[in-house]
């Protein structure tokens, strides 16, 4: 069904053509939530806006507006404001019919998407032969979310992981292992993926450090790309290995993700940089083979490369971008690629966007979009590290969160007396302790850096995972206290609006499918945070001045109705998120 503010909004688009005419049909009523309640729920500053337009002054403009403004079936009679603000409240008679439908409706009046896009969420994205460490922790959350939305919508979303699978790394490390760890190279699992990654930083220091074993190590990589069938196994052990420690962390994440590494595109790489160079785009720098780019220039003020094929015949990250994008605009027919990754990524894409467009490897109905995210820093502020300095283990970091969410509940559980099955607590556990991890993370504009702290992400009050699944359970557990069974208690009931905590909560329910759709577009998620996180603080205002049980009819069902509702709107909204509820708590 059609949202409160887009119904508003035709009817002063029909307002606006009835009072200036046809010309101003396309005029935005610049329709927004009240700033104060006092000021009503929503409110319009178009009269100001049109003033010059008209040449007449904002508070004529409103009133002749008002004159064919017909919303009584939404609205009180609409009042104007100082020099010409025009207040809306709605009636709560309209709240109540609303309600009742979204009652009805499985999801919650949050119409499909129209037209339906095919979008590629481009996220996670680790490098084989290392661990998941913090820093993957963004890109999986954030993209995640961003997939649910598109999903929910009903968009066809193919989520797919870019993992670094291919390149020099590979060279290096096995022309390291092949010296000290033969049997790594023949044997499956013949290492630890931790010993891994400590060889891979040793490899890397001989390669930095020794002419010889660099020349080793890229020779190595010739191998690989020329199909040595030695070279071959080896890869594919230490790819397999990786993969299967990733989806222990996608499991328990409750990520899905379709891999297509780096490896996919090799064979497309020669005719990215044929097409090129057919586009006349090409230019020989200091002997690689470079595109210029518009507006990229460096301290000195020249223009900056984008390199697509290196001096020594070989093929780098922008190359393999241009081949996926080829890809997936032709083979895989997007509309829609969206890239999530840190900021500091930022220029790279701005340039393959770029050289994919002046290409015609981009078409201008496809739209390639960027999702960057800041750092996680600790509580010092700075990039959060272990003790020793290294980079946090993702693994690490997920299994101190389960462990402190269960250091907190048998905490409360024996505070409180009560005794629950090891079950229990190893689901609750499990569950507050990752909710509290990626909603700390997608509460946060993801522009922004933020600071990690398990305390402030874990307590029970604030805009924390925690608090929103209480505000769940809280309503689980009037259905058990009262014997209610949500889905018959109310189907038939009517909603009825009397106090002012009853009006907001209603307000706020309705407004889902708008937050929704907001995300879908600018693909933040922290805006359907903060609704939930309203939400569960409306909901508990409601719950603490309005009694639900204990009311008579019609208010009893009323009420439950509301609760049903809260509870309904959380779990999607949570689930959006890639969080799930609990009953109990």
């Amino acid at each position: 069904m059609p949202s409160i503010i887009e119904e508003l909004k035709h009817g002063f688009q029909s307002a606006i053509i009835a009072a200036f005419g046809a010309d101003y049909a396309d005029v935005d009523p610049l329709l927004v939530p009240a700033s104060n309640p006092k000021f009503g729920d929503y409110q319009s500053n178009l009269s100001l806006s049109l003033a010059k337009q008209l040449g007449d002054k904002p508070r004529a403009i409103a009133e002749k507006l008002l004159a064919h403004l017909q919303l009584s079936d939404i609205c009180l009679p609409p009042e104007i404001a100082g020099p010409g603000f025009i207040n809306l409240t709605l009636k709560p008679s309209y709240l109540e019919t609303q309600l009742s439908g979204l009652n009805k409706d499985s999801r919650l009046g949050v119409e499909l998407a129209q037209p339906i896009q095919k979008v590629i969420v481009d996220f996670s994205s680790p490098n084989i032969a290392k661990e998941m460490h913090v820093g993957h922790l963004r890109s999986t959350i954030i993209g995640d979310s961003i997939a649910r939305v598109l999903e929910f919508r009903g968009h066809d979303v193919l989520r797919l992981n870019h993992v670094g699978d291919w390149g020099t790394q590979f060279g290096m490390l096995t022309a390291y292992l092949k010296e000290v760890y033969p049997s790594a190279l023949d044997t499956a699992d013949a290492l630890d993926l931790g010993d891994l990654v400590t060889f891979y930083k040793q490899a890397k220091v001989r390669f930095d450090s020794d002419p010889d074993f660099k020349e080793t190590a890229r020779n190595g990589v010739v191998k690989l790309q020329s199909g040595d069938t030695e070279t071959l196994k080896a890869w594919q052990l230490l790819c397999a290995q990786s993969r299967r420690e990733f989806q222990k962390i996608y499991d328990l994440l409750d990520i899905k993700l379709n891999e297509r590494g780096e490896s996919f595109y090799n064979g497309l790489l020669p005719g990215v940089v044929e097409d090129l160079d057919g586009k006349k785009l090409l230019e020989t720098d200091d002997g690689a083979q470079c595109v210029f780019l518009d507006g990229f220039t460096n301290k000195d003020g020249d223009r900056l490369p984008l390199i697509v094929k290196k001096t020594d015949g070989g093929y780098n990250y922008a190359t393999t971008d241009l081949a996926a994008i080829t890809y997936r605009v032709n083979e895989d027919r997007a509309d829609r690629i969206i890239y999530v990754t840190d900021a500091g990524q930022a220029n790279h894409f701005a340039q393959i966007f770029q050289v994919a467009k002046k290409a015609g490897l981009l078409p201008d109905n496809v739209e390639p979009v960027h999702v960057p995210f800041g750092l996680v820093l600790g509580e010092d502020g700075k990039k959060l590290k272990t003790r020793s300095g290294d980079t946090v283990k993702l693994q690490d970091l997920l299994d101190e969160a389960i462990t402190r969410a269960r250091n907190d509940l048998e905490n409360r559980l024996q505070e409180e007396g009560r005794q629950e099955t090891a079950e229990f607590i190893e689901n609750v556990s499990t569950t507050v302790g990752l909710a509290a991890v990626k909603y700390a993370d997608l509460s946060q504009n993801r522009n922004s850096n933020y600071v990690f702290s398990f305390d402030k992400m874990l307590t029970l009050q604030g805009n924390t995972a925690p608090y929103m699944i209480y505000a769940y359970a809280r309503v689980q557990s009037i259905s058990r206290e009262g014997d209610i069974d949500f889905q018959t208690a109310g189907k038939d009931g009517t909603i009825l609006l009397r106090d002012e905590t009853e009006l907001n909560l209603a307000k706020h329910l309705l407004l889902l499918a708008e937050i929704i759709k907001t995300v879908e577009k600018d693909l933040l998620p922290n805006r359907l945070c903060e609704y939930l996180y309203e939400l569960s603080k409306k909901f508990n205002r409601f719950y603490e001045n309005c009694p639900v049980l204990k009311s008579e009819e019609p208010i009893r069902t009323s009420r439950l109705i509301l609760c049903d509702l809260t509870a309904r709107t959380l779990k999607l909204g949570l689930f959006l998120l890639g969080i799930p509820v609990l009953e109990r708590m």
